[in-house]
């Protein structure tokens, strides 16, 4: 266990960032997943603008690495060219 103050306090904001990046990367995962499952096209190019825009966010922050988004948004607008 820490024993200096600083410690202790880092401790506990690293707690606080590591839920915050938690959620925010669990809510882009559904996002993905749910375009994914979309069939029909114009409905994923409706939700493509918005989850786009997560992913650069979260790139943005480091909650994951910019090539991890760029992939993504790379396969997701494949997906959508796909669906017919």
């Amino acid at each position: 266990m820490a024993n200096h103050k600083s410690s202790l306090k880092r401790i506990r904001q690293e707690e606080k960032r590591r839920l915050h990046n938690r959620y925010y990367a669990k809510t882009m995962r559904n996002a993905v997943r749910k375009l994914r499952a979309t069939t029909e096209k114009a409905a994923a190019i409706e939700m493509y603008p918005s989850v786009q825009k997560a992913l650069d966010k979260l790139a943005k922050i480091n909650v994951i690495h910019a090539n991890k988004a760029a992939n993504l948004k790379s396969k997701l607008a494949k997906y959508i060219q796909k669906l017919g």
